[in-house]
């Protein structure tokens, strides 16, 4: 067997196998396949190596000095699939979380106390984000009263800035050009929709136009095969119209990730799936979100900054069943059903255009273990 250097860190509500990019292949084939070894893929149980048998935990970051003078080190995502052989590239914001404490633990950045901005180049997008990262005796703190829905305990807070991150998958903030958009969904009906892309690309629908409510569990929605085929029908369709899918019918293969599907409502009363009763004056919406076909169990961290952005920009479906205050506070608090997710958000109209000043939030994180994985 073959050894390689290896750390699982959490990062938000997702965990990840983080490498350094010396230690892989450098052609992409072969990379990909020591990817599929170390996480078991494919295999729905993906017993034979690190993945979690969850889409929330079969992801991987790898690390790198940067070649930029813009950034201090590069960070490449990779979503694993479990039983398809499917590695997709990208920007997940909840392991974006990660590459700052591993750069600060692994002596690749210089450290400042008691906060070192750590300017992460991502290799796909291209783009950099800014890590803000508390450290206790050089090294990243674990230990700190910020508490994230949908992670026991409380950690030291992170806070993302990704401000860079507008249209890097359709090369607009509205793709379509509209706030709102009229489709027609085969087997589903006219709906209206929202389509954003900010730090990843996603299309809004109002739950109760689709006969839901948007406190829906992933138990609701992941056991009901005639949702999960309409849902994909409403993915697909706006996949195919903003191109990132070229037959709609065929999305779930295409493009199994983008764009995202997340259907909203007004502020309802829920409660969580932890059993935290979560009052709807705390929340300015609520939100459920599609994730690979699969109800996600929170909230994605790069979704929830498309969503802040949505919120603010009036006209949208988001800003229509959002709290009539929110354009006032900047400050965003999503309904998801681990509990409550605030990002920052702050939108400017120059023109006949929108633009994005500030999307931010916080997150926190922590190495599990390090060492080395085996492969066959």
């Amino acid at each position: 067997m073959r050894k390689i250097k290896c750390v699982i860190m959490r990062g938000g509500t997702s965990k990840a196998v983080v490498l350094r990019d010396e230690d892989l292949p450098a052609d992409v084939n072969e990379r990909k396949d020591v990817i599929f070894k170390i996480f078991g893929s494919p295999d729905v149980r993906q017993i034979d190596g690190l993945g979690g048998a969850d889409p929330l935990t079969s992801k991987c970051a790898v690390i790198s000095q940067s070649t930029t003078k813009d950034a201090d080190i590069s960070y490449t995502f990779y979503q694993v699939g479990i039983d398809k052989r499917f590695i997709g590239e990208g920007l997940c914001g909840n392991i974006s979380a990660t590459p700052g404490p591993f750069a600060i633990d692994e002596g690749m950045v210089k450290v400042v106390e008691p906060i070192t901005v750590v300017r992460i180049f991502n290799t796909t997008y291209k783009k950099v984000l800014f890590a803000e990262v508390p450290v206790v005796n050089n090294k990243a703190a674990t230990e700190g009263d910020y508490r994230i829905a949908g992670v026991p305990g409380t950690g030291a807070k992170i806070m993302l800035d990704w401000r860079n991150v507008i249209g890097t998958v359709t090369g607009a903030l509205l793709p379509t050009g509209k706030v709102k958009d009229k489709i027609h969904v085969e087997d589903v009906g006219d709906l209206t929709v929202s389509v954003l892309d900010s730090g990843n690309p996603a299309v809004f629908v109002n739950a109760e136009e689709i006969g839901l409510k948007g406190t829906e569990t992933a138990h609701d929605v992941d056991s009901n095969a005639s949702l999960l085929k309409k849902l994909e029908a409403i993915r697909g369709t706006v996949g195919e119209m903003i191109k990132l899918v070229k037959d709609r019918r065929k999305s779930a293969e295409e493009n199994p990730e983008f764009p995202f599907l997340v259907f909203v409502n007004k502020p309802t009363q829920y409660v969580s799936f932890s059993g935290e009763n979560i009052e709807s004056a705390r929340v300015d919406f609520v939100a459920r979100m599609m994730f690979l076909q699969k109800l996600h169990k929170t909230y994605a961290g790069s979704v929830s900054l498309c969503t802040g952005t949505a919120a603010m920009i009036p006209g949208t479906v988001v800003n229509d069943v959002a709290a009539r205050n929110i354009s006032d506070r900047k400050l965003v608090r999503i309904g998801h059903p681990g509990g409550v997710m605030e990002v920052e958000s702050a939108v400017e109209k120059r023109g006949d255009k929108y633009v994005v000043q500030r999307s931010s939030f916080g997150r926190t994180a922590r190495r599990i273990m390090d060492g080395y994985v085996y492969i066959r």
